[in-house]
């Protein structure tokens, strides 16, 4: 098994380069294609490539699919190629030039990859395309596979326990952007807390980006400055800053998304409403070894292994002993509920009206 990483954001289509691709310019493409020469020397049906569009280090989803691609990659001994692609621009040159070395598998990420994978795969069919977070394609392609997920299911079951331990009964819900899935999310949680607790209020706010703590930060203090003392992230590698706003306070809690984020804040971090992405991309990439594979969309929620909402083991452990005891009381009234939306008792709107 042979792993290598590039970060296209550190390469020469930085500065002129970059500017050349917005503009269609040639160089840049031929830039780009000399960065990413190694791929031509793999074999076919032996490379899968994670093109990422959100920087490495991020202590949640990114982190998390590219350890999982290379332990799959140890499994089953197949080259992988890892892609930090920053700018839109340079989507579809990626795309062409892995699809042009034969690669048998690429899984990107996110809502914005979609037209560029819908537009290219049909020319090479003989590549599987996976798009994790993004919305089925229609009609299908028999070789595109896209996941979405019910994250705000578990954002539901995070309102709930919020609205039960908050002192104050004031939540806060912080996303990356404003997008439906993720207004979805600050719906969910504001309709569980209400149901707890009828005078709880829930505030929702975006930072404009997945990669900016420092913007998380400034949202999340200005929050618990007004009273509110349990927080959402919904924010990728932002979730930092958010976390880090929370430790400059007493009584100042946070669900996060990730077990890497435990111990960013160990007292602080109370629970997860876990995204494992690093669990789907190793399923789905996985599905794509089998025979009989064909794309598809998958819709992955609660009781899938990948979606869950959990109490912190590190917080249960180092947390403030009245807060624990509290979080532990409460708890039997989450699974109840957790119980009843795989169950189907208990229905979830999908909301995405803010």
């Amino acid at each position: 098994m042979v792993s290598k990483s590039f970060d296209l954001s550190k390469s020469a289509l930085n500065d002129a380069s970059r500017r050349d691709v917005l503009k269609g310019g040639a160089v840049a493409v031929l830039g780009l294609t000399a960065a990413l020469a190694p791929f031509k020397a793999q074999a076919a049906g032996d490379l899968v490539a994670l093109v990422h569009t959100q920087a490495a280090g991020d202590n949640g989803p990114v982190d998390s699919m590219i350890a999982k691609l290379q332990q799959l990659a140890k499994e089953k001994g197949f080259t992988t190629r890892i892609v930090y692609a920053s700018d839109p621009a340079t989507y579809e040159t990626i795309f062409r030039t892995l699809g042009d070395a034969g690669a048998s598998v690429v899984v990107s990420t996110f809502n914005e990859v979609g037209e560029p994978i819908k537009a290219l795969a049909p020319t090479y069919p003989k590549t599987k395309w996976i798009q994790l977070f993004g919305d089925p394609i229609e009609p299908p392609l028999p070789n595109v596979a896209t996941v979405s997920y019910d994250y705000y299911l578990g954002c539901y079951l995070s309102g709930l326990f919020g609205a039960l331990i908050s002192k104050t009964g004031k939540l806060g819900y912080i996303g990356g952007l404003s997008l439906p899935p993720l207004n979805a999310d600050a719906n969910a949680i504001k309709a569980a807390a209400a149901s707890a607790s009828p005078a709880a209020t829930t505030s929702a706010a975006f930072a404009g980006s997945f990669q900016d703590p420092a913007k998380g930060q400034e949202i999340a203090t200005q929050m618990y400055q007004g009273g509110v003392d349990y927080i959402q992230t919904d924010s990728a590698a932002t979730d930092a800053g958010i976390i880090a706003a929370a430790n400059e306070g007493a009584g100042r809690l946070v669900s996060a998304i990730s077990p890497a984020q435990y111990k960013l804040g160990p007292k602080t971090v109370v629970a997860l409403v876990e995204l494992d992405f690093g669990q789907s991309l190793y399923n789905e990439v996985s599905r794509t070894l089998s025979a009989g594979w064909t794309g598809g969309h998958v819709t992955t929620g609660l009781g899938t292994g990948v979606i869950d909402f959990i109490l912190s083991p590190v917080f249960v452990e180092q947390g403030p002993p009245e807060i624990v005891a509290k979080a532990k009381a409460v708890w039997p009234q989450i699974e109840k509920a957790k119980a009843a939306i795989l169950a189907g008792s208990l229905k979830v709107p999908f909301n995405t009206a803010l």
